[in-house]
């Protein structure tokens, strides 16, 4: 990436309309009503052959107090000084407004490269918006409409000289990276043939976390104290975030890529169109994750949303960490640490041995206790057993506790392997897999789970019959008299 952009301006102006068509996907969540984005959402941006980093921010306010609305504003003006580049957005249908006026002063004070765009300019409805623009004096205006994909190749012709300024600079700037090993290096310590024993996350391939849970638990809160900058916009109000927001940063030398996700209310609930919305980025972002922090409020854990939540995150085959937030509020620490434990393994039966963590995201207790349980989960998660160890183990199961004989039909285990991991899947194969009761089925996965070693992850488990390979399976034996026909037809041919 050679420079970010940041595309700043009034609400409803169609921000997150360009985001999304710069960036190729719907990432940020676009609806009529202003104010729909709050946070920064970063992507990468694919405009020809120009590669950068773009960022949609929330709609400017002239509020400058502690509201909603004025946290908001200061996360905007953030973005503007991290930025290298700001698109300042106007409607050109409305005009320029007061506001207009206010936030280009803004931008002329606090940035050096300010591009103006008149977006929603087709047809000659916005000819007399595209006019007045001039008057911000910031240069001449593009004329753009983001719906439709219009004024783009204008876009494109205004930051490609600074596009070539910003990589001609970093060629400059470029560390050594190609180093000659000395030769004195000693590689005895480095063994091919033992390879590590599961993926370890990289830049291109970091390691995804999803923090979810009810409204207010405190998860902006927590994902801002874990990468130390308020980046996230928190308040004591319910359902401020609206967009999954995805960050990248090293958390003690592991890439990882935290998602923020919306308030999880109950289905009922949950009747306003952009709430739905919001809900639906989260579950998005459950399902691309690979562990799943389920953050619950020490005063009110465990309510049926959470459970539902934690239960959404296992049936999706993703590693789930628990972690009970504001636990700085709690007085009788040790009683209410019982309590939770015994709920957690009452409820959620299904997670049995998953990580409980306490923590408070206000003051960062605990902080370094949810990490490990997050290396310890993933590691867990990709836990990959051989053939010989399961077979040697399901003897011992079998000879402990055989299978029962539903209708007088005795189900034979025969063999066993790990099919795949993340989350660790196992195939038995049997005779009469159709046959096989589902207690018996939770009885080898919670074997599974505790001999070797596996707490807490999903664990698929499938029943397979030996013979569903014969190709001649379900096929009528021929009778002895169609045998002498053939014979005969064959006898005449000849």
């Amino acid at each position: 990436m050679s420079f970010t952009l940041a595309i700043v301006g009034r609400p409803n102006v169609g921000k997150s309309t360009l985001f999304n068509r710069l960036v190729g996907k719907r990432l940020a969540l676009v609806d009529d009503q202003p104010g729909v984005t709050r946070d920064l959402r970063e992507g990468a941006a694919k405009l020809a052959d120009l590669r950068f980093t773009v960022i949609d921010t929330a709609g400017l306010e002239e509020v400058t107090d502690d509201s909603l609305q004025g946290r908001m504003r200061r996360l905007t003006e953030r973005a503007v000084d991290m930025a290298d580049v700001c698109l300042f957005m106007i409607d050109a249908r409305t005009g320029i407004t007061p506001s207009d006026l206010v936030f280009a002063d803004i931008l002329r004070k606090r940035s050096a490269h300010v591009i103006l765009a008149a977006n929603k300019a087709e047809g000659a409805a916005a000819d007399a918006g595209v006019i007045e623009a001039y008057s911000l004096g910031l240069g001449e205006p593009i004329r753009l409409s983001a719906e439709h994909g219009e004024g783009l190749h204008d876009l494109y012709v205004e930051l490609m000289p600074i596009h070539d300024g910003f990589t001609e600079r970093a060629e400059q700037q470029e560390p050594e990276v190609d180093v000659d090993l000395p030769e004195d290096f000693d590689d005895e310590d480095w063994d091919e043939e033992n390879p590590p024993p599961y993926p370890m996350p990289t830049d291109k391939k970091p390691l995804q976390i999803a923090v979810v849970g009810r409204p207010n638990a405190g998860k902006s809160t927590l994902i801002n104290h874990i990468i130390g900058e308020d980046r996230l916009l928190t308040g004591p109000e319910a359902g401020i975030t609206r967009d999954a927001i995805s960050l990248r940063f090293d958390w003690d030398g592991i890439p990882c890529k935290l998602f923020d996700t919306a308030g999880m209310r109950k289905r009922a609930k949950v009747q306003d169109k952009l709430e739905k919305l919001s809900v639906s980025d989260g579950l998005r972002a459950v399902k691309f994750a690979e562990i799943v922090i389920v953050l619950l409020d020490a005063a009110i854990p465990f309510e049926q949303q959470d459970l539902r939540i934690a239960d959404l995150a296992e049936r999706e085959g993703r590693a789930v960490i628990v972690a009970v937030n504001k636990w700085d509020l709690e007085g009788d620490k040790q009683n209410k640490l019982r309590d939770l434990r015994e709920s957690f393994e009452r409820l959620l039966p299904q997670l049995r041995g998953a990580p409980l963590v306490t923590v408070s995201a206000k003051t960062g207790r605990g902080i370094d206790r949810l990490h490990t349980a997050i290396e310890r989960a993933y590691e867990v998660w990709n836990r990959r057993i051989t053939t010989a160890q399961l077979n040697r183990w399901l003897s011992g199961m079998v000879e402990a506790h055989p299978p029962p004989a539903p209708q007088g039909k005795r189900i034979k285990l025969r063999y066993m392997t790990q099919a795949k991991t993340r989350p660790p899947g196992f195939v038995v194969m049997c005779s009469h897999p159709d046959k096989m009761p589902a207690s018996y089925t939770r009885y080898l996965v919670n074997g599974l789970r505790t001999d070797f070693d596996m707490p807490g992850t999903p664990i698929r488990l499938y029943m397979r019959s030996q013979n569903d390979s014969n190709p001649f399976k379900g096929r009528k034996k021929a009778g002895p008299s169609k045998l002498r026909k053939h014979t005969n037809t064959r006898r005449s041919e000849k």
